[in-house]
């Protein structure tokens, strides 16, 4: 296993998060998940915004490392994801296609098609559309996780309301803020961090 070396940029970007806020007192995954997020927004509102269980994370962390496929609900969240390929028909023409026939949102049926690939145990990462959360939900496909931080002020809050209501494993945010970034950094962590960063 290669271990990751990150920029000087990244490390003098931690060290000044961690003069602003101390995050010491959290688990180690969600502080991972919580300090990337920051690192990745410059927005420490994240330190408290972020709502999860560390034996969620600790489910998707190894299911990640177990080779567990990571589905994504846009491009631009998949492109932010820097270790590892993701599944995302937000672009395939069949999602088009189904959406028309089915009445329902393309986000929505992207998430079908790409339960029909992964089965039951992936990771889900939803940045942008609240649609796709409320379609993970309703499809039960039994995830090691989902990241849900679709941002927006229509649908947002409501589906990430739903997401942990819901009972399943998960990562959400209480405010309207989110995004593809924000997905992308929350996965990235979990990632990135060795056995040795949860002692």
């Amino acid at each position: 296993m290669t271990v990751r070396q990150p920029h000087p940029i990244e490390v003098r970007s931690y060290e000044i998060l961690r003069s602003r806020v101390d995050l010491s007192p959290m688990p180690p995954l969600w502080r991972a998940v919580t300090e990337r997020v920051i690192h990745a927004t410059a927005d420490l509102e994240y330190a408290v915004d972020l709502v999860t269980r560390e034996e969620y994370l600790r489910r998707g962390w190894a299911a990640l490392r177990d080779g567990a496929p990571v589905v994504t609900d846009e491009m631009m969240v998949a492109a932010g994801i820097t270790a590892r390929e993701t599944v995302c028909h937000a672009a395939d023409p069949a999602a088009a296609r189904m959406a028309r026939a089915a009445g329902i949102t393309r986000s929505a049926a992207a998430v079908r098609l790409s339960y029909a690939d992964v089965g039951p145990g992936a990771v889900w990462v939803v940045g942008s559309s609240p649609e796709a959360i409320f379609e993970i939900i309703a499809r039960r496909v039994d995830p090691a996780l989902v990241i849900g931080v679709p941002v927006g002020f229509v649908g947002a809050c409501e589906a990430k309301d739903a997401l942990r209501a819901g009972g399943l494993p998960q990562l959400s945010n209480v405010s309207e803020k989110g995004g593809s970034v924000v997905a992308a950094a929350a996965v990235n962590a979990l990632l990135y961090l060795d056995e040795a960063g949860l002692r």
